[in-house]
């Protein structure tokens, strides 16, 4: 027997919504719909009396401790005190606009409503009882370390109830992880044992090579209808977790799916990203307006230095930047690098760029899409190159879109890119972020970017 674990309130509003659908279906076909304070009166006067009857005669109890037939007698009787109560009302009390059908139908539509809602209710419940409640007696086959992840994951609780009845040894030169007692059979004898022992399902955790061992086993269980589900070791392969895809109307495997290119993930970062750089051009435009003038006048010169940079897919885009250094300077073709204390950089500029002011109209370049509040740094076309040759993996970064600011940025690895710690360092910061990224870690960032001293230390 299923007990039901719902508390009386639950009922009671069961009651009330029953009585007011009633109460509506009578007055749309029986009376003037004109729905004013008698209706509002006489409405609430209902659902008092019945739940105050109810109440009396203990239906809610019965119905809590799922006592069936209680709740049938101690429901009749409450039913027949409300009907013979409301006729009793209409016989002394004659209200003009109200007819016999409109009574007859409350009377009669709140029981049938009650006991379908009730019924509806007790089916779903004891569905879901049931499904819960199901042991599927599992058999895995394999021995290795992804049979080991196999049986951790079927004793999770995310998984359904499952009772493992042991493991099939399919192969001598697969090591063995899951302990000799556990090995309940073989190739050989898995016929024999699915004949003689109760198996719901059999978990497959083989390498993709054993191919025809894998369709023995398949085999084996289609001809006792037994289901099948086989645990793909993408991780062997690819060395990280992939996904599942479709590809058109075939299975695929997405080798580097990251968080952020989900919809909805893509979509809040994309939001956050407009607004958080609108409120922030808003409110800074003051501090905008000063910076423009203070550089007009301290070198001739546009306000804004907007040098090339490799976006996501490998995109070149312009980076809007406040000018910094002297024009018509020396950059031997835009592959010399900012040094400290390095001759070009004006007065002005060595304060801006030592707290990062020169950075801000990038928030521009999140407007037109070029750019993300956080992300991996953008670098010149040269240094991609260079960084591409000699760091594994740094072409990873330009999956998602270049930021203002970055993890790398916040834990220190700003600034130059001279030594092999430095590009290795950077790339690696970069990389962790757009594999474990989350809208806390945005959060994260902006404030580390805001209150931390590591982002300025290489500040120059």
């Amino acid at each position: 027997m299923i007990t039901l674990k719902i508390k009386t309130p639950f009922y009671f509003k069961e009651d009330v919504l029953t009585i007011i659908t009633a109460f509506f279906i009578s007055v749309f076909f029986f009376w003037q719909f004109n729905f004013s304070r008698v209706e509002c009166i006489i409405l609430s006067c209902f659902i008092f009396l019945w739940a105050l009857l109810e109440h009396i005669r203990k239906v809610y109890f019965s119905r809590v401790n799922n006592a069936i037939s209680k709740w049938t007698t101690n429901y009749i009787k409450a039913y027949g005190l409300f009907v013979a109560t409301i006729l009793l009302f209409y016989m002394l009390i004659p209200i003009p606009f109200v007819n016999k059908k409109g009574i007859a139908a409350i009377a009669i539509g709140i029981p049938l409503l009650d006991i379908l809602v009730y019924s509806a209710f007790i089916s779903f419940k004891a569905f879901v009882g049931k499904t819960k409640e199901q042991v599927k007696y599992t058999l895995i086959a394999g021995t290795g370390t992804v049979a080991k992840i196999v049986e951790e994951q079927l004793y999770s609780r995310h998984v359904g109830s499952h009772q493992i009845k042991g493991f099939i040894n399919c192969t001598n030169r697969e090591a063995c992880t899951v302990g000799q007692e556990k090995i309940v059979s073989n190739l050989k004898s898995i016929q024999q044992y699915l004949q003689e022992n109760r198996v719901d399902e059999i978990v497959i955790a083989l390498p993709i090579e054993h191919t025809k061992k894998i369709q023995n086993i398949i085999s084996a269980a289609d001809y006792h209808g037994i289901r099948v589900k086989y645990v793909f070791d993408y991780k062997h392969i690819f060395g990280r977790n992939c996904r599942l895809t479709r590809l058109g109307q075939i299975d695929a495997i997405n080798v580097r799916q990251l968080p952020v290119e989900g919809l909805l993930a893509s979509f809040s970062k994309t939001f956050f990203d407009r607004t958080f750089s609108a409120l922030v051009l808003l409110f800074l435009s003051p501090l905008f307006i000063i910076l423009s003038i203070l550089i007009k006048l301290e070198s001739p010169g546009p306000v804004f230095y907007c040098p090339m940079r490799i976006g996501r897919a490998g995109k070149p885009f312009r980076v809007f930047k406040f000018r910094s250094m002297r024009q018509n300077d020396p950059i031997s073709g835009g592959t010399l690098s900012t040094e400290k204390d390095d001759a070009r950089i004006t007065k002005l500029g060595k304060i801006i760029r030592k707290y990062s002011l020169d950075e801000l109209p990038q928030f521009l370049n999140v407007l037109l899409g070029d750019m993300s509040v956080v992300g991996p740094r953008p670098h010149r076309q040269f240094l991609n190159k260079q960084l591409q040759q000699c760091v594994y993996l740094y072409m990873v970064r330009h999956y998602v879109k270049p930021g203002i600011t970055g993890w790398a940025q916040v834990n220190g690895w700003r600034g130059p890119t001279d030594t092999e710690q430095q590009k290795n360092e950077r790339t690696r910061h970069d990389l962790w972020y757009i594999e474990n990224w989350s809208f806390l870690l945005d959060l994260k960032i902006i404030f580390l970017t805001v209150f931390s001293s590591k982002v300025h230390s290489n500040a120059f």
